[in-house]
């Protein structure tokens, strides 16, 4: 029979593999699945994640954790000599813990609520693609406002100490409060709001270079030169197209990779390699020993979102990487590239110009689309905004942050898909992923000389430390028990802050 502790273990890998499965099959989904298959995969979707919550909430798994958790920890044999050992004391009780966190959430909220929340978002998913295709915020209004009802009651359920937003973000960003996001927040808003002010004084960069057209054949070379020059382990992974890129981790040994490529628009998919390469090599950089376990991967949004943007943006859009890449990427366009230098081709990459599109914003304005959204939809669920305003408080917003707003709602407040699939408090992970990239970049400095590093190419250098300093940790530690681990220090806008200074203001001689 063994121990509570090796009976739970076999229970919550085979919720492992239920997950994975449905991911592969959401991967699918995207990737390569005929249209006429919607249905049929509707199904198995609902059937796998049926098993998988049934599992995570039985009584069953319920018993052998508590059993596990009053069982003594075996001392580990000096034979044993892997540092990841699920036998390890530590390692052990950080396990326990992850399950009972999962397994309080889940029971937390009764069937009816989560059964109606999901048809509900459908629902809503399906009205607001309509909505958004018209242009008119109105269709979506009820269906939003239901949507919305039921993610307090959902909140009210798990419970909170402080603001009943607190409930939805502990979902992507655990242990993160409403306040924590209020403050940083209001340090990163008025100096991304003031430099964006600035920098539409300034003449703006040349873009021609960008304007051109690339051979997709030729960007997906090049695109697999960067990935492979960062590390990406092509044994345990692979690229292939679709609309919305994304990476999708299986399990530590399958993490795929999409991409969009445009001929008229080599950025786009260049910078996606980088973007969604970080999220890979972090997925890839996860422990072999907790495959299938609630340790493996990524610590929370926030972290994911933290590894992607360091790569794409800090990295990647940064003068001393293109001082080695630009003459690589000549090479590859001699014809697009002909009379344009490698200071032009920086300037262009790092144009600042405010934009009604979330996905489209620069390094700059996004924070910006991030805290607007997370302003609204807190509002939304504490009563203090009406879904009936939302349009008109959103263009409000977006003409005090970014001094532009949005001809139609198309453009405004039907863009994401997050609001009508029910994600509340999602959204402030991709902000809170900006600072911690930025400090995360801070504290790599000191160790490491990085201009030399990226000046040489030697990506292969940034990915050893942040193997060994932060993917090594898995989902052992919360987010904020993991910065203060690695960094050493709590989470802060400042380094980002300084960041964004620092680069922006010789570039356009502020």
């Amino acid at each position: 029979m063994g121990s509570a502790y090796e009976r739970l273990l076999v229970e919550v890998k085979r919720l492992g593999c239920l997950r994975e499965v449905l991911e592969l099959l959401t991967w699918d989904l995207e990737v390569g699945m005929p249209i006429g298959a919607e249905q049929a995969r509707a199904d198995q979707n609902e059937t796998i994640s049926h098993l998988a919550h049934e599992l995570l909430v039985s009584p069953h798994l319920r018993q052998l954790l508590e059993e596990a958790e009053r069982e003594a920890a075996p001392e580990l044999g000096s034979e044993d000599k892997d540092p990841y050992s699920l036998q390890r004391p530590e390692i052990r009780a950080h396990l326990l813990r992850r399950v009972r966190r999962e397994i309080e959430k889940n029971t937390r909220v009764p069937s009816q609520v989560a059964s109606q929340l999901t048809a509900a978002a459908a629902k809503a998913q399906s009205v607001w693609l309509k909505a958004r295709q018209a242009k008119d915020f109105g269709l979506f209004q009820e269906a939003l406002e239901r949507v919305v009802e039921l993610c307090r009651q959902q909140a009210e359920c798990i419970g909170y100490q402080g603001h009943i937003y607190d409930a939805l973000l502990d979902i992507y960003e655990p242990g993160m409060s409403t306040a924590q996001v209020d403050k940083l927040f209001s340090q990163l808003r008025p100096r991304l709001v003031d430099l964006v002010k600035r920098i539409a004084k300034a003449p703006a960069p040349s873009k021609k270079v960008l304007e051109r057209s690339y051979p997709v054949s030729v960007q997906r070379n090049f695109c697999q030169r960067l990935m492979i020059d960062m590390g990406y382990d092509w044994t345990r992974g692979r690229v292939d197209d679709v609309v919305h890129p994304f990476c999708a981790s299986f399990s530590t040994s399958d993490v795929r990779v999409t991409n969009h490529f445009r001929e008229d628009c080599v950025t786009k998919a260049l910078f996606t390699a980088l973007h969604e390469t970080g999220h890979a090599l972090y997925e890839q950089g996860s422990p072999a020993a907790w495959l299938h376990t609630p340790l493996e991967g990524g610590a929370s949004m926030a972290v994911h979102e933290s590894q992607s943007r360091l790569w794409e943006n800090i990295v990647g859009r940064s003068r001393p990487f293109w001082e080695h890449y630009y003459p690589i990427f000549q090479a590859y366009y001699p014809a697009q590239t002909a009379g344009i230098g490698v200071e032009e081709f920086y300037k262009a990459i790092n144009s600042v110009q405010p934009s009604f599109i979330r996905i489209e914003a620069d390094e700059v304005t996004y924070s910006l689309h991030i805290m607007l959204r997370f302003e609204l939809e807190k509002a939304l669920i504490e009563g203090s905004l009406e879904v009936k305003d939302l349009p008109a408080a959103w263009n409000e917003a977006m003409r005090d942050y970014l001094g532009v707003v949005p001809p139609d709602d198309g453009q405004g407040c039907l863009q994401d898909v997050h609001w009508p699939s029910a994600l509340f408090g999602y959204f402030p992970t991709y902000a809170l992923g900006n600072l911690i990239g930025a400090q995360t970049w801070q504290v790599m400095g000191r160790d490491l000389d990085l201009d030399s590093l990226l000046r040489q190419g030697e990506l292969g250098k940034l990915r050893q430390w942040l193997e060994s300093r932060l993917y090594r940790w898995g989902q052992r530690l919360y987010p904020q028990e993991l910065l203060q681990e690695v960094l050493g220090q709590e989470l802060s806008a400042q380094p980002f802050i300084d960041y964004l200074e620092a680069k922006y203001a010789p570039l356009y001689n502020l």
